[in-house]
């Protein structure tokens, strides 16, 4: 039987402070990704840098001088990114509504909320890598239509999920609009506060209570969003507790999204590799994981924090990495070793186990590879043939609306080949 390590979490972690860059410096998150005694640092923040979120100023400067110079894959991206409907200035909003529901309540209009963020986004980026003002217009009405209409997400377990999702995106075509001079200082503190009183509010809530459920009776990827969207509401607010937050709940958390229970059983053989949570469920939830932690673990490096090498337990390797090789071997169509997976499910923890992995959805298809592939292999040149293999069958990656008309398309923000690739 294959060696294993498996996940004993500490009660505590000691936490020193950092004080990052401000606005309108320059971002030294590259240079300081070269110094490889800062792998691994997780702190407390204390100030961020801005764009910090997904992107960093060097990240856009490095865009619009590969865009520019037509450097393949990133042209290729970008022409991904012109292609998409949802890009155009005029685009037709689908929204705004008061009231989103998600999984029940009438009508079931979420679909409006992520297709919109997902335009808001694509405007961004194009108005941030070309210029363009009519796009920015563009991210700036959708963003101040649905601050100006949303008073809150409604449903079932499942608002959580679009607190998570949707938080972390809106937030983050936001964050690439704040220099903006068309958005107007009190339309921007209007859809801050939107995110802190609409969004904000499930995230935590979820995380404290997980919707009154055993601990363990939501999947990873619940905990993910929700950490992602606190996240990134930190620091577009320039709020350090909420950021804060979120990196506590990532080192040490109680339910299943917290470092290590995403991946309870790391192998010490077989390179390595860390069992996806979810991977007795379904590929197309690992897909997601991989997404969320990914989006999580980058936002977080913008601001000197580095999730992508967290590894406190001295994993063969760090945990984050361990999963996305595990799920990527796998579904390009590898074996890989499997551990029964027990967990308790309901209000009453009631016993489930799961003995196999699941080959439903195997090959799912995701853009969030070349995130993944761009930290790991060309940042800090780390062996990754399977996130290199997946970022290579993927690409050029798209976006909402490249991936299906169903939530599942727009639950990643994606085009990494055009903003991640170095």
């Amino acid at each position: 039987m294959k060696k294993q390590t498996l996940i004993a979490l500490a009660a505590a972690f000691t936490f020193t402070a950092i004080s990052c860059q401000k606005e309108n410096k320059s971002n030294k998150s590259e240079q300081v990704a070269t110094q490889s005694e800062q792998a691994g640092k997780v702190t407390l923040a204390t100030t961020f840098a801005h764009p910090g979120l997904l992107h960093n100023a060097a990240d856009f400067t490095r865009m619009i001088s590969k865009v520019n110079a037509n450097a393949q894959p990133q042209k290729s991206g970008w022409d991904k990114l012109l292609a998409n409907s949802h890009s155009l200035a005029t685009y037709a909003m689908q929204g705004p509504a008061a009231i989103v529901y998600r999984g029940s309540g009438s009508p079931e209009n979420y679909s409006k909320l992520y297709n919109d963020i997902a335009a808001a986004y694509q405007n961004a980026l194009r108005w941030k890598i070309a210029g363009t003002t009519a796009n920015a217009d563009k991210a700036v009405a959708i963003m101040n239509a649905w601050s100006n209409t949303l008073t809150s997400i409604q449903g079932s377990a499942d608002r959580f999920l679009a607190a998570g999702i949707y938080g972390y995106e809106f937030a983050n075509a936001a964050e690439i609009m704040r220099s903006y001079s068309g958005w107007a200082a009190a339309d921007f503190t209007r859809f801050k506060n939107m995110m802190l009183n609409v969004f904000y509010p499930l995230n935590h809530d979820f995380l404290v209570n997980h919707n009154t459920a055993c601990i363990t009776n939501y999947w990873a990827n619940w905990d993910a969003c929700n950490m992602a969207s606190i996240l990134a509401i930190g620091v577009l607010c320039d709020d350090t507790a909420k950021f804060n937050e979120a990196i506590t709940y990532f080192k040490s958390g109680a339910g299943n999204g917290a470092y290590g229970k995403v991946a309870p059983f790391a192998y010490t053989t077989d390179g390595g590799l860390a069992q996806c949570q979810e991977s007795g469920r379904d590929q197309g939830h690992c897909g997601l994981d991989i997404s969320l932690y990914g989006a999580l673990c980058q936002m977080a490096f913008n601001q000197g924090q580095d999730l992508f090498q967290y590894n406190p337990w001295s994993d063969t390797r760090p945990r984050i990495q361990g999963m996305c090789e595990y799920v990527a071997s796998y579904n390009l169509g590898n074996t890989v070793p499997f551990t029964t997976y027990n967990w308790g499910s309901g209000q009453t923890c009631t016993a489930n186990s799961q003995t196999v992995i699941s080959s439903s959805g195997r090959g799912d298809t995701r853009p969030s590879w070349e995130l993944l592939y761009g930290y790991y292999v060309q940042l800090r040149g780390l062996s990754s043939p399977n996130i290199t293999a997946y970022a290579q069958k993927v690409r050029p990656e798209g976006g909402g609306g490249d991936y299906g008309t169903t939530s599942g398309g727009y639950d990643q923000l994606g085009f990494g080949t055009l903003t991640y690739t170095r």
